[in-house]
């Protein structure tokens, strides 16, 4: 038996282009002699629908797009994830089509409700398996968190499945394709059944989904792989005890994490119909690592970088970023803000009289180029696209109005540590950073002589804190115990609490790690809690 496997890039409410992605997947599942088409989780309303779901003209929708797909499916059968809505109450199902009509569907039994997940507030749970009969053989379908525990599976062989179907909507984080294997051989060796998992790909707001579907032979080993962030329609092969197929070399941590980060800024840019991306081009590392992502999404001729020197930018600073955007070709501007920045303290001068300079001014800097990259946005039609990342925004070390200011946040879910591992790969496929922003110690280059380590603690030091308390909810006095100096931990884990209201103001971007600030992190701005 051929299966085609349709690992397509849907959007949200774009019924008509999700179904026609299914519709040409149906059509090369044909020509290459395929008899079955699985496509993806929730394939024909888009990954996750959110509050859409609600509306009735949604499902009236969705239940359209899935009609005509009943229809072409003449000559081959297709399995394809849509919400079924039933007399008011709505399900996370899979529809099984055939001869021109959809012959059942499936509704899936567990619903994911921690983390990005809250299927629970839009879905009823389903509780009938369901096996169905295809060129003599029998195929248990199951969708995405049904097969992280045994039940759905163990549902399925008993009503007689030889092989186990699973449709997949799982955003990614580090290490998550690991985190399936793991899961699914679980599964497998429970039943002593094979397994084929079909996933979607491409970003939908801060998510991003890494395709790599994958299947798995009744002795749990890996027998076909899809490569990771590309859309493809794969035909794979079931007979006997496994199910067989072309295997895509495996990619470095820091390879799917660029990809991921590539496919991110692409899908929110070209989804939400934007022209171009605008970034502010300091010549330090962060920046650097934004414009060799952007281009790589976007193309040269879509991405316009703003240099805005000061009197504290330093001269190698406005070299690097010159010579960046030389070997990369894009738009270039370069605006001082000097005038700008005197004219603004002459504004206030009075209001500030027998006040020394601090953070203000600094700041102030910072806003001013914000309010240029902005106005820019709103003549031109592009998106700023801001250049901070985890460390900063965990600890508040940005401005807001300033550096956050834009409408996506690349790096947000990136820890500095993780930023020079990025640069330093991508110039492994081609220099485009210059050396010397890589080695340079980090500056906002707010006052003379600033570093970000004036502030902060080492970076490498800072990253991992983070990731104890922010990403694995370990308290203070455990981290302390790891060997981290008890001082620094408070410091940090202050930072993180006092600056949750700057990070509710922030853009969204592109979630990469197990937990980042966005859709997973819902900490009250106003709180007294204090962390032991």
């Amino acid at each position: 038996m051929k299966i085609a496997v349709a690992q397509i890039n849907t959007t949200v409410g774009d019924f008509a282009g999700n179904m026609a992605r299914v519709l040409d997947a149906m059509a090369k599942a044909k020509a290459g002699g395929a008899t079955l088409l699985v496509a993806p989780e929730l394939a024909l309303s888009g990954y996750p629908p959110e509050d859409l779901l609600y509306r009735e003209d949604f499902s009236r929708q969705a239940e359209a797009a899935l009609q005509q797909v009943a229809a072409a499916a003449q000559g081959i059968a297709v399995i394809v994830g849509y919400p079924r809505t039933e007399r008011g109450v709505r399900y996370n199902s899979a529809a099984l089509c055939r001869d021109g009509k959809v012959a059942d569907h499936y509704d899936k039994q567990k619903l994911p409700n921690y983390r990005v997940f809250d299927e629970k507030r839009y879905f009823e749970a389903g509780h009938v398996p369901l096996v169905f009969e295809h060129e003599g053989r029998r195929i248990g379908v199951t969708i995405c968190e049904d097969l992280w525990f045994p039940e759905p599976a163990a549902q399925a062989k008993a009503a007689g499945a030889e092989l186990l179907l699973s449709l997949n909507a799982s955003p990614y984080h580090l290490d998550k394709l690991n985190e399936r294997y793991e899961v699914m051989r679980a599964r497998v060796r429970e039943t002593g059944l094979p397994l084929l998992y079909v996933h979607w790909t491409g970003g939908q707001d801060e998510l991003v989904f890494d395709g790599a579907s994958f299947a798995l032979d009744a002795a749990g080993k890996l027998t076909y792989q899809a490569p990771s962030f590309a859309e493809t329609v794969d035909i794979v092969e079931f007979a006997g005890s496994a199910v067989a197929g072309s295997i895509a070399p495996a990619q470095s941590l820091e390879a799917t994490v660029y990809q991921g980060l590539v496919t991110g800024v692409r899908d929110y840019v070209n989804k939400n119909g934007f022209p171009g991306v605008l970034l502010g081009l300091s010549g330090g590392i962060d920046s650097a690592l934004v414009l060799a992502l952007v281009v790589d999404a976007l193309g040269k001729d879509r991405v316009h970088a703003v240099m805005m020197p000061s009197d504290y930018t330093a001269s190698i600073s406005v070299e690097d970023a010159r010579e960046m955007v030389k070997i990369l070709g894009v738009k270039y501007s370069e605006i001082a803000i000097k005038p700008m920045f005197e004219a603004f303290n002459a504004a206030l001068a009075d209001n500030f009289k027998g006040r020394a300079e601090d953070t203000t001014e600094e700041n102030l800097q910072s806003r001013i180029r914000g309010t240029l990259l902005m106005a820019m946005s709103n003549k031109f039609g592009d998106i700023v696209i801001t250049t901070g990342n985890k460390s900063e925004m965990a600890t508040g070390y940005a401005t807001l109005y300033g550096d956050m200011a834009g409408g996506f946040a690349l790096l947000k879910d990136i820890s500095k540590m993780l930023v020079y591992r990025l640069s330093n790969y991508r110039n492994t496929l081609g220099r485009v950073i210059p050396q010397r922003v890589i080695d340079r110690p980090p500056s906002a280059e707010l006052r003379p002589d600033q570093k970000d380590q004036d502030s902060l603690p080492p970076y490498d030091i800072l990253d991992a804190i983070i990731e104890r308390f922010m990403e694995q909810d370990q308290s203070p006095e455990t981290i302390i115990a790891a060997g981290f100096d008890a001082a620094t931990v408070r410091k940090v884990v202050r930072l993180i609490q006092v600056n949750e209201y700057k990070r509710r103001q922030a853009p969204v971007g592109v979630r990469i790690t197990p937990r980042g600030f966005g859709k997973d992190w819902r900490y009250p701005i106003t709180s007294k809690y204090k962390p032991q």
